[in-house]
């Protein structure tokens, strides 16, 4: 099936789009049809075998509506064209309308404190009245005959729509004022003055304008919000840098971004937008990805790193190496995903639009048959036109026709613009409705890359971790680069003699002496006593690996590493269970692994041992119990489980083939995202049926009392210019009412996961110090700092923060001030104070 967007033009309302829809799904071929009356465009997905894109203009066009294969998405400029017709039909309706507003009801009777000229006043000059209120008319008709020709065409084909419903009730009361000039003229010239009486107040000159003006100030609004909505994907193509920095032949010059290509070297400076993405292949600084994936902390970039298109290089100079450019980047797919997510119909959209379908066909009956109604009651000819043309244009189905596209518009953008992915509307609706959540452990709820947790010695500490850094270093083992990276250093001993044991650990000499360092088993092969096995269990509980170093007597510690929790983790599973969520994870692991972590993070319950080829399977049969799942997860092996939930949502660090098989991408790899997609999901949700409640409510209380139904018992008559009012001002309101989830805010309490200790001797007690710091003025200043106090024995957290010149760091055990400002010295800084 091929999917292809389409440009629409002339439709008005929700019965516009429908018709459209319609007359489309009706060709043979075609498999999918949603039609956009926000943004005037359709998506069809056909079978091009059986059709051709001509034939689905052709269906457009016989429906009664323009058509033409869209290329680009291009919001800002349709919504900037809509926007700029609308004012100059406008402005041009004001400069007519008022005047003949002013002029028609100066000249009534009961408004003699109204001043008007004195030429317009008395029987004598009711023709010069009636005719500045036609020549004023005019213009209203002329700039507004948009309205005529679509709604008399529309009505001639059989498919009425809302300018069907303004074009008969402004053509009525045109009509009928030139039959009461000839009226009124017909009394003056046989000085019939009765009969000018009779007419000369009977004019609907002033209607039929008040009507188009109204309607075009209430359009006019209508296109200025509707440029609102689409804001999210204009900033994101506000976003692409146009030009970027290449290097050629070791010479540098400027081109366009559109002319990069794929392995060109780019050389992008502090302040600059990285153009497309990429690797870093020299320098280092920080950069700012905010606006792709919500993250708010500048990220270090480093020779290898990953760099994003469209971000922000806040310090250092990098050269980097493009490997996506044009369609190909983060930045081109975010606004495909989202403009595909806009253009998509929500299944709460079918109602309105079923509704909208035989609604116009309704009301024009309504209104002919309260028309003869009031007719046959007596109230004269006057009388029942007015109450006919009330009906008609205070029944107009824009507000329909808006409530759910304007909602789910400004949703997916809002979620965009917090580094949250909708892939349709349908899954921004699903994700509100579903009541169990299935996260996948590892890269999910944990980092997915191992870590030192723990480290019991019994020499001191400082010294342990250089022998083992020392010995791992030249391993590739995953656990062993865990314990390289804690050291953070490059101050290692040299390593003599170096040997692998397979599948126990490794063997060196360090300054002529041997080291162990590796499983229970190597220890026991070469007769070292690890003690107990106290310490080993407690960490194994734990969901952790413990890795045991000795010399050739004795055992001088134990590290363990571990698949870490996402600091997030543990908070966003309380979050989804307070939302009313039943947790659940799932993993590979063992029985013990997988327990651990469940208890740690408090998931309503786990499936554990699962093998990767097994998990769609167990979605499968949660959904058989009758559950409406959320799977969540990052891998390859995830793709057909995430394809298999009732929604998919991929974890944006995680592959290619996991986000396509999803219906959200959390770009920020952060679980909160998952609670703040369900929250907006609820509130989208909420604000279109808000919607739907207003536009029903409106039409359901309107059109019965412009049908006169409370004349007889209360005297209230609906004027049609208060109608024409009314109508504009229900679709302004939808449109306002959907424009308030741009203030959606998800604020979390951020936590941090506590880090455990295995007690051995005596209990871990953990202080805190927060240092005031002068000199820093840079994200590298920031680096260096956090890397001088990591470096001081008994230091087990740094967090130091630019803008109030401070670092805070827990201590696992004394290290005194002293040392603490000597190592912030060293590094080049001044520390002011130590609380």
């Amino acid at each position: 099936m091929k999917r292809l967007k389409f440009d629409v033009s002339g439709m008005t309302c929700a019965a516009c789009s429908t018709r459209v829809e319609k007359a489309v799904s009706n060709l043979n071929g075609v498999d999918n049809v949603s039609v956009n009356l926000l943004k005037n465009n359709m998506t069809v997905s056909f079978d091009e075998q059986t059709l051709g894109k001509e034939d689905i203009i052709k269906a457009v066009k016989n429906a009664g509506y323009g058509a033409s294969a869209e290329q680009d998405a291009k919001v800002t400029a349709k919504s900037d064209d809509e926007y700029r017709s609308m004012k100059t039909r406008l402005i041009v309706s004001l400069l007519f309308g008022l005047p003949l507003f002013y002029i028609a009801m100066g000249a009534m009777p009961h408004m003699s404190f109204w001043p008007v000229p004195s030429f317009f006043l008395g029987m004598q000059n009711a023709m010069i009245l009636a005719l500045t209120q036609l020549l004023l008319l005019i213009p209203l008709i002329f700039v507004n005959f948009k309205y005529f020709s679509n709604g008399f065409a529309n009505l001639w084909r059989r498919s009425p729509n809302m300018d069907s419903l303004i074009a008969i009730g402004s053509t009525a009361a045109t009509v009928y004022g030139i039959y009461v000039m000839y009226k009124v003229a017909i009394g003056l010239s046989l000085n019939d003055m009765d009969m000018v009486h009779q007419f000369a107040h009977d004019l609907y000159f002033e209607s039929a304008g008040t009507i188009l003006m109204l309607i075009t100030l209430g359009k006019f609004m209508e296109a200025r919000a509707k440029g609102k909505t689409s804001e999210a994907i204009n900033k994101l193509m506000d976003l692409a840098p146009k030009t970027a920095t290449v290097e050629r032949n070791g010479k540098s010059f400027e081109i366009a971004v559109e002319d990069v290509q794929k392995d060109d070297v780019l050389i992008v400076k502090a302040g600059e937008s990285i153009p497309v993405d990429g690797s870093v292949i020299e320098g280092s600084s920080f950069v700012d990805e905010s606006a792709i994936t919500g993250e708010s902390m500048p990220v270090e970039k480093t020779i290898g790193s990953k760099v994003i298109g469209a971000t922000i290089n806040k310090s250092g100079f990098i050269k980097m190496r493009a490997e996506k450019v044009g369609e190909d980047t983060a930045l081109a797919l975010i606004i495909k995903l989202v403009d595909e997510a806009t253009s998509s119909k929500a299944p709460i959209a079918k109602l309105a639009d079923k509704v909208s379908g035989i609604f116009v066909p309704i009301v024009i009956g309504i209104s002919i048959l309260a028309f003869i109604v009031w007719m046959l009651l007596g109230k004269g000819f006057e009388f029942s036109l007015g109450i006919a043309i009330s009906v008609l244009v205070i029944s107009c189905p824009c507000a329909l026709g808006l409530a759910t596209p304007t909602a789910i518009m400004v949703g997916t953008g809002k979620g965009a613009s917090n580094g949250i992915l909708f892939k349709s509307a349908e899954s921004l609706e699903t994700a509100h409705s579903c009541d169990t959540i299935l996260l996948d452990k590892t890269g999910t709820i944990t980092s997915g890359k191992p870590s030192v947790s723990d480290i019991v010695s019994f020499i001191d500490e400082s010294e342990l971790l250089k022998i083992a850094a020392s010995i791992e270093n030249l391993s590739e083992h995953p656990l062993g680069r865990a314990i390289v990276e804690k050291y953070n250093s490059r101050d290692f001993y040299a390593v003599e003699d170096f040997t692998q044991v397979e599948g126990a650990g490794l063997i060196g000499q360090i300054n002529g002496a041997k080291y162990f360092a590796g499983n229970k088993r190597l220890m026991q092969q070469n007769n070292i006593d690890i003690h107990t096995d106290t310490v080993s269990e407690a960490l194994a509980i734990q969901g952790k690996t413990p890795l045991y170093f000795a010399n050739e007597t004795e055992l001088i510690g134990i590290i363990s590493v571990a698949d870490t929790l996402k600091d997030s983790s543990k908070q966003a599973i309380q979050e989804l269970k307070d939302l009313g969520l039943e947790v659940i994870m799932i993993t590979g692991d063992n029985e013990r692994t997988a327990k651990a972590i469940a208890e740690e993070v408090q998931v309503n319950r786990y499936i554990a041992e699962v093998l990767p080829q097994d998990k769609e399977a167990e979605v499968r049969r949660l959904q058989e119990e009758g559950k409406k799942l959320i799977m969540v997860g990052d891998g390859i092996n995830d793709a057909p489980s995430l394809a298999r939930a009732n929604l998919g949502m991929a974890i944006g660090a995680g592959t290619d083939i996991a986000i396509e098989s999803a219906d959200v991408v959390l770009m920020k790899s952060d679980l909160l995202d998952i609670v703040t997609a369900i929250r907006l999901s609820h509130a989208t949700i909420k604000n279109i049926k808000q919607n739907l409640f207003w536009a029903f409510i409106y039409n359901i209380i309107g059109i019965p009392i412009a049908a006169g139904l409370l004349y007889q018992s209360f005297g209230i008559k609906l004027d049609p210019m208060i109608a024409a009012l009314a109508m504009s001002f229900s679709s302004v309101f939808v449109v306002g009412n959907a424009l308030r989830l741009r203030f959606f805010n998800n604020q979390h309490k951020r936590k941090t996961t506590q880090k455990t200790f295995v007690t051995v001797e005596k209990e871990e007690v953990s202080m805190k110090k927060e240092l005031k710091i002068e000199g820093m003025s840079c994200m590298h200043c920031v680096k260096h700092a956090t890397e001088a106090l990591q470096a001081v024995p008994g230091v087990s957290k740094v967090k130091v923060d630019l803008a109030s010149k401070t670092a805070n760091v827990e201590l696992d055990g004394e290290v005194s001030n002293e040392a603490l400002r000597s190592a912030v010295t060293d590094a080049g800084y001044t520390v002011v104070d130590i609380k």
